[in-house]
């Protein structure tokens, strides 16, 4: 019994663990690239994204001119986490 688990081991060590590692190699070589297309529609998104969060913030610019208690709501996470997220 014991000799048996010796040789699967073996086997699986030698053959069924380079076997995984190249199947899974080639499938990340044949992976659909991003294409040219791709990355501009990214970085349209992107664009947009920033135009929306600006005027996010003129909108709550004027909320809070017009009502001084009125505060903006943030997100889930802490004001600083906030903070550095909006910066980058």
């Amino acid at each position: 019994m014991e000799f048996l688990v010796g040789i699967i081991a073996i086997v699986s060590i030698f053959i069924g663990l380079p076997w995984l590692i190249f199947h899974y190699v080639t499938k990340w070589k044949t992976a659909p690239r991003i294409t040219q297309e791709d990355e501009k529609l990214l970085d349209e998104m992107h664009i947009l994204a920033r135009r929306l969060e600006d005027r996010l913030n003129t909108v709550e610019r004027i909320v809070a001119a017009d009502n001084p208690d009125w505060k903006p709501g943030l997100p889930s996470a802490s004001s600083s986490d906030y903070e550095i997220t909006r910066r980058n």
